[in-house]
C-alpha cells in the first residue's frame, strides 16, 4: 500500500499543479470534459435538422448530359430490299427544375425539422445542467476526502499521545498493560484507516482531473461557519410543479411527443396527391449519319418546357396504412414517456428539496453533537486523569468526536449538492448557482 501511494504521489508531482475555487474548476470543465463536447457536438448536429426539413419546400434543380455513338443495322421489308447500316454520334443535355406545390409530407417534415431543433437544445441545456453536478460532486468529493485525511491524521496524532500515557503509566504502576493494547490497537487500526483516506484522497483527485484535464493541488475550502440557506420558495410542492414544466428532459420530451404527432400527418399524407411545378431545358444533337456508304445530314434541337406534375396514389400494398398504424403507436409510446419523465422529474425535485431540509437539519444536529462530543473526550480525559475513567473510555470519545467531525463535514457538502440537484430538477441549475455556491468558499 506504502509504495502504490508513493507512485500516485509521483505521479501527481510530475503533472501541472494549480489552485483553484469551484467557478475556474466548473470553467475549466466546460473546455475539457469529453463527456460535455459529446453534448456540445449533438446540440450542433441537431440544429442541422432544420435546414434538411426546410430543403423539401425548396426546388430541386438538376443537370444531365450524355453523349451516345449509334451503330445501328435495318432492313425493309420489301422484296430484294437490301440491309441498310447506319453509324453516328449522338449528344444532349438537360437541365430539370421541380418545386413543390402541394406535398403534405414535406410539410409536415418541415414542422418536425423545427422540433428536432427544440428536442437539441433541450437536450443540450440538461447537458450543461449535468455538467455543474458533476463538477461540483466532484470537486466536493476531494474537499470530504481531505477532511476525512487530516482527521484521520489528527486522530491517529491522539491516539498516539494516549497510548505514550498508557505505556508511561504503565510503567509506574498506575495503569495496567491492558490500557497499552487497547491503545495500541487503536492506533494500529487509525493507521490502516489513515492509508484508507490517502488512497481514496488521491482517487478523488483524479476522478477530477477527468473532468477538468488538471490535478488540483489545492481547491478553495468551504468557510467553517457557513450559513446554508432553505429553498425558496420553500414549498417542496411549487418545486414538483417546477420541474414538471421546467425540467429540460420533460421540456425535451414534449418535444418529442409533438414530433410523433406531426409523424402521424406525415404518413397519412401518403394517401394524398402531390403537384409539383416542373420545367426542363435541354439539347439534343447528332452528327452527321453514315448510311450504306452516303453521309446523311445530322441535327441539333433545343428544347424548353414547363408545366405541373400531379402524382395520385392508389394502391401501395398496403404500407402506407401500415406506416399510419405504426406512428400512431409510436405516438401513444411518446405520450407515455412524457408522463413518466414528468413523473421521474417531481419525484427527483421532492428527493432533492427533502435533501435540503434533512441536510440542513443533519448540519445543526452535528454542530451540537460536535459540542457535546469535545465536552464528553475532555471529561473523559479528566476522568482518567484522576483515575475514575479507564482508557478505553477515552479512545472512544476520542474516536467518536472525529467521526462526528467528518460526519459533519459529509452534512454541510450534500446539501450543497443537494441544493444544486434541486435547481436541476426544475432546470434553473446555471453557472449563477455556481457563484453563489463559490461565495460559501475560503478566498
Amino acid at each position: 500500500m506504502k509504495k502504490t501511494l508513493f507512485l500516485f504521489s509521483l505521479a501527481l508531482a510530475g503533472a501541472p499543479a494549480f489552485g483553484a475555487d469551484l467557478l475556474q474548476v466548473y470553467r475549466d470543465a466546460i473546455e475539457y470534459d469529453a463527456q460535455f463536447a459529446s453534448a456540445r457536438a449533438a446540440h450542433d448536429a441537431g440544429q442541422e435538422k432544420l435546414p434538411q426539413g426546410r430543403a423539401g419546400l425548396l426546388p430541386v434543380i438538376s443537370a444531365s448530359a450524355s453523349t451516345v455513338w449509334n451503330d445501328a443495322d435495318f432492313q425493309r421489308r420489301m422484296p430484294g430490299a437490301g440491309t441498310v447500316d447506319a453509324q453516328y454520334n449522338s449528344n444532349g443535355y438537360q437541365i430539370t427544375l421541380t418545386q413543390p406545390i402541394f406535398r403534405w409530407q414535406n410539410i409536415e417534415q418541415y414542422r418536425q425539422g423545427k422540433l428536432a431543433v427544440a428536442v437539441a437544445d433541450a437536450q443540450f441545456s440538461q447537458a450543461k445542467q449535468d455538467l455543474v453536478l458533476r463538477v461540483s460532486q466532484a470537486y466536493f468529493d476531494v474537499l470530504l476526502a481531505q477532511d476525512s485525511l487530516e482527521l484521520a491524521q489528527a486522530q491517529k496524532k491522539a491516539i498516539s499521545e494516549q497510548l505514550e500515557a498508557a505505556k508511561r503509566n504503565f510503567e509506574v504502576g498506575t495503569a495496567t498493560i491492558t490500557d497499552t493494547h487497547e491503545a495500541q490497537a487503536r492506533h494500529d487500526l487509525a493507521t490502516a484507516q489513515e492509508l484508507a483516506a490517502q488512497n481514496d484522497l488521491e482517487i478523488k483527485r483524479h476522478a477530477l482531473r477527468q473532468v477538468i484535464g488538471k490535478v488540483p493541488d489545492a481547491l478553495a475550502r468551504l468557510r467553517p461557519q457557513v450559513q446554508l440557506q432553505r429553498p425558496q420558495p420553500d414549498d417542496m410542492a411549487k418545486w414538483a410543479e417546477a420541474a414538471e414544466a421546467g425540467s429540460p428532459l420533460v421540456q425535451a420530451q414534449e418535444a418529442a411527443l409533438e414530433i410523433a404527432e406531426r409523424e402521424i400527418g406525415k404518413q397519412r399524407a401518403g394517401h394524398l396527391p402531390t403537384l409539383d411545378l416542373v420545367a426542363t431545358r435541354g439539347r439534343s444533337s447528332a452528327t452527321g449519319s453514315l448510311t450504306a456508304g452516303i453521309a446523311g445530314p445530322g441535327y441539333d434541337s433545343h428544347a424548353a418546357t414547363v408545366g405541373v406534375q400531379l402524382t395520385l396514389p392508389i394502391f401501395a400494398g398496403g404500407a402506407v396504412m401500415s406506416r399510419d398504424r405504426e406512428a400512431v403507436a409510436l405516438r401513444e409510446k411518446a405520450r407515455a414517456d412524457l408522463d413518466n419523465t414528468r413523473r421521474g422529474a417531481a419525484l427527483g425535485a421532492r428527493q432533492a428539496y427533502l435533501g435540503v431540509t434533512n441536510g440542513m437539519a443533519q448540519v445543526r444536529a452535528f454542530e451540537q453533537a460536535l459540542v457535546s462530543s469535545q465536552s464528553a473526550l475532555e471529561s473523559n480525559k479528566l476522568g482518567y486523569e484522576v483515575g475514575v475513567r479507564i482508557n478505553i473510555d477515552v479512545l472512544n470519545a476520542q474516536q467518536q468526536l472525529y467521526a462526528t467531525r467528518r460526519d459533519l463535514a459529509k452534512a454541510r457538502y450534500d446539501t450543497l449538492i443537494a441544493q444544486l440537484r434541486l435547481k436541476s430538477a426544475a432546470g434553473s441549475l446555471g453557472e449563477d448557482d455556481v457563484q453563489a455556491i463559490n461565495a460559501l468558499l475560503e478566498k
